[in-house]
């Protein structure tokens, strides 16, 4: 009896299973948006998720109150005036910002840096001490690379050693305090022959009801926002922030990702150190440990997360903007002046807790 014969197995090519992409961020590059609805959408829905836009509602809430208040009794609460607006409101939001975003930044990335305000009065006293001797041409240049120097430094250190940045950047803070006053004394470094119109225009131009510091403020955030959340190294700080172990095995190195932050943030405090400046003329040794926990409460109070990984550079300026203007309101005010320390720390605490339960939803 014959066996039966086996059929020939036919091959039937079929067509892979459709797979879905989960985007876990828009800074994603194959998640931007086609369309302006899309993008609108998109960017509603990233901010919601990272507190931003709450933040935002706040902070337009709080601005149309003193919109009012300053309309109604423009003598007693002078919010709309020139003066305030100008030279308060156009200077602080933007200096306050520009730390906040360098603050922010190396926070998504996992770290901190404490010596920020020590930072900002060294680099000053280089960027009024060569402004003085060669010209501030190369008073900005010096300025800029001190400050990105000083931010590298304890960026090395924070790598090499493995020690928490948290401890390692507070003794660096000491450490660029003392240098601060061996390089200058204890009397301030003032800007004087190497302050002209052009520099003035430049940094601290008063245009009306806003100044030029409000302009660089608009120009580096969004350079800002499109290397933190557009490019691919921006995609990186997320990452490392975030899970520096699933990062470094998707070939990302995590500590030239963390030195590049480090880097980025030091440039970032190295202009707002310029800023300040050209505006105050002078520079006091010791005098700017206050933007410090300022810049970090603005990263904060925006959105950004203390565990690493989270933050947008909308929220940053939005958190810099709801400190100052409430600062502003308290002065014009006439509240005394513990009470603004009261009411921005009460925020902060405020806003961390937020931020904590914002965290479900951010992923």
């Amino acid at each position: 009896m014959s066996q039966p014969t086996e059929r020939p197995r036919e091959h039937v090519l079929t067509a892979p299973a459709p797979t879905e992409t989960v985007v876990t961020g828009r800074m994603l590059g194959d998640s931007t948006p086609r369309t302006f609805g899309d993008s609108l959408r998109e960017s509603i829905r990233y901010s919601r998720g990272r507190g931003a836009l709450e933040i935002g509602v706040i902070v337009a809430l709080v601005l149309i109150g003193f919109i009012i208040a300053g309309s109604v009794a423009p003598a007693a609460f002078p919010f709309l005036s020139a003066s305030n607006l100008s030279g308060v409101i156009s200077q602080s939001i933007p200096v306050l910002a520009l730390l906040g975003l360098g603050a922010g930044i190396l926070m998504v990335a996992g770290e901190f840096d404490l010596s920020l305000g020590a930072n900002v009065g060294f680099t000053a006293i280089v960027f009024i001490n060569v402004s003085e001797s060669v010209g501030w041409g190369w008073g900005i240049v010096a300025g800029l690379a001190t400050s990105t120097s000083i931010a590298l430094i304890n960026g090395l250190i924070v790598v090499l050693t493995r020690i928490p940045s948290f401890i390692a950047t507070l003794g660096m803070g000491f450490f660029w305090v003392g240098a601060s006053i061996f390089v200058n004394g204890t009397s301030p470094a003032i800007l004087v022959d190497g302050k002209d119109d052009v520099l003035v225009t430049v940094f601290a131009g008063d245009f009306g009801f806003f100044r030029s510091q409000l302009v660089w403020l608009v120009l580096i955030g969004l350079a800002a926002w499109a290397f933190l959340h557009r490019h691919k190294l921006g995609n990186h700080i997320f990452a490392v922030g975030g899970n520096a172990s699933a990062a470094k095995a998707i070939s990302i190195k995590p500590n030239s990702v963390r030195l590049l932050a480090f880097g980025v943030f030091g440039l970032l405090v190295g202009f707002a150190a310029i800023l300040i400046s050209v505006r105050t003329g002078s520079m006091q040794p010791g005098s700017t440990d206050d933007y410090t926990l300022m810049a970090i409460a603005a990263a904060v109070v925006g959105g950004t997360s203390l565990n690493g990984g989270r933050g947008s550079v909308i929220g940053m300026i939005i958190g810099a903007a709801l400190i100052r203007l409430i600062e502003n309101g308290l002065i014009l005010a006439k509240a005394p002046g513990f009470y603004i320390q009261l009411f921005v720390g009460l925020i902060i605490v405020i806003a961390a807790v937020f931020n904590k339960l914002m965290e479900g939803k951010a992923s």
